[in-house]
Parts: C-alpha cells; sequence; structure tokens
C-alpha cells in the first residue's frame, strides 16, 4: 500500500512538472511573438544604430552607383542620409541595399530592409501591402524616344510601337491604359531598357519624367518627348503598422523641407 501511494504521489508530480514546463514554454513564445511584431520598428532600428533603406543603384539624378568610387549618389540617396541625421544626429548611419521596382516591396516586407525611397509611386494598390510618408517628389510619366523620332506624344503609339519599360512598376501598367494598341517589353531595372533603347529594340521608353531626365543627361541623342500623361507622386514606404518609425519620417521630411535642407538637395541634383 505504501508503495502504491508513493507511485501515485510521483506520477503527480510528473504531471506538475509537466505542466509548469509547458507553461513557461507558451510564455516564452508569446514574448517571442511580441517581439517579432516590433521587428522593423524605431525601437528596433535605434537599437540597431542605423537604418537600411532600400534604394535605386541604376537611376541617375536618385541612386546610382558611381562605377569609379563604388558610392551611390543621387537624390534619394542624399535626402535618406539627411533622414538618418534627423532620427540619429548623423547622416552616416544608414545601410543602402540596391533594390528595383520589382524587388522593393517583397524585400521590405520579408525584413531585409526598413524603408524604400526608390522613385516609388504612391497607388492605392500599394498602399494595401505597405504604409508610405508624405509626398517627398511629385514626378509625372512621359516618353524618352531618340531625337527626330516620329513620336511626339502619347497620341502617336500604335500597334507598330513597341515601347520599352521596367517590370513592377507603375508606368508598365499606365502605358497599356494610355495606348492599349502598342506593344511593351519589359526589362528588369533602367539600365536594361536604356541599353535596349540605344540598340534600337524599342522605339520609346516610357517612365517618370525625372528618371527619364537623367537618361538624356547621360546621351543627349535622346529627348524627352509630350510632356507628362499622368502624375507620380513618391513616397517613402516602410512596413504596414509600423506608424512610430513612419511618423519619425514624416517628422524629419517636414524638418528638411521646413529648413531650406530639401531645397538645398533638390537644386543640387534639378536646377542645373
Amino acid at each position: 500500500m505504501l508503495k502504491l501511494k508513493k507511485f501515485f504521489r510521483l506520477v503527480v508530480l510528473s504531471l506538475i512538472s509537466i505542466l509548469f514546463l509547458v507553461a513557461c514554454n507558451s510564455n516564452d513564445e508569446g514574448k517571442s511573438s511580441e517581439k517579432s511584431t516590433g521587428d522593423g520598428g524605431l525601437a528596433a532600428i535605434k537599437e540597431r544604430d542605423k537604418i537600411t533603406f532600400g534604394v535605386k543603384f541604376d537611376t541617375k539624378l536618385f541612386g546610382l552607383k558611381n562605377p569609379s568610387t563604388g558610392e551611390v549618389e543621387g537624390f534619394d540617396i542624399d535626402i535618406a542620409k539627411q533622414l538618418a541625421k534627423e532620427i540619429f544626429g548623423d547622416e552616416n548611419k544608414i545601410e543602402l541595399v540596391e533594390v528595383t521596382s520589382k524587388t522593393r516591396i517583397p524585400l521590405l516586407n520579408k525584413g531585409d530592409i526598413d524603408a524604400i525611397i526608390a522613385t516609388m509611386t504612391i497607388t492605392e494598390e500599394r498602399r494595401k501591402e505597405v504604409d508610405f510618408t508624405e509626398v517627398y517628389f511629385e514626378a509625372g510619366q512621359s516618353l524618352l524616344v531618340k531625337k527626330g523620332s516620329a513620336i511626339k506624344s502619347i497620341d502617336d503609339l500604335t500597334k507598330d510601337t513597341t515601347v520599352l519599360a521596367v517590370k513592377g512598376s507603375t508606368s508598365t501598367d499606365n502605358i497599356r491604359k494610355a495606348a492599349p494598341d502598342a506593344q511593351v517589353l519589359e526589362f528588369e531595372n533602367y539600365a536594361e531598357a536604356f541599353t535596349a533603347l540605344k540598340a534600337g529594340k524599342g522605339d520609346t521608353l516610357t517612365t517618370d519624367n525625372s528618371i527619364l531626365l537623367g537618361m538624356a543627361s547621360e546621351d543627349d541623342s535622346f529627348e524627352l518627348v509630350g510632356g507628362t500623361f499622368t502624375d507620380e507622386p513618391y513616397g517613402i514606404a516602410v512596413k504596414k503598422g509600423n506608424t512610430e518609425f513612419l511618423d519619425a519620417l514624416n517628422k524629419a521630411l517636414e524638418t528638411l523641407k521646413s529648413n531650406g535642407e530639401f531645397d538645398k538637395i533638390y537644386n543640387k541634383w534639378f536646377d542645373k
């Protein structure tokens, strides 16, 4: 009888120990979940002591890697540096990761970058996936052609016209709506698309006028035609729900605009 009682006592103690361990594990998992929810938020960024920005490496005037120095240069890059300066007090507390129109949102949502500042148009469709700051640059879609081209505006695009564009950009959707008969040939990035235009693989290249101006400045045998046929307001994107970080970026942008730093950067790249 004593042996039986001792056996039952051991069983009860074992069950209590198991329940205790399960409860501890549940608490730990809950803490882990809470921690992961904040990943990419302002607290995590400050703890890491730098902001990782997704930027273009192939877009002159906005984000272009200088082959002689290896540095990425442009309007978006300078704005990113000043945002870091406002948030951390040091413009060097940034890391730049290359993105394309196609890869930028996946990289953001995967956690590889904290924010996108890469000629990204604010659209309602994109708002379903990311949160945007206030507009920091106003652009509009246009056409780039070889000088002397018969194409003078969007109205000249027909079924016999091949239009070059970049995958994952709003430009591709816009041109299909504006010129439904034209053939659209898509490329991974702007460098590939401009190379294709120069090689005669298309009649015109379409994207935002600000980006096309950078291409035209590289080769004066090309020009923009027809003005703009869309509005393309650029915003900085962060993960959905990262309200505190978004507020910090908006506050920093407001400061740059009020203290003249924003105009200084704009004039450096576009008032030439």
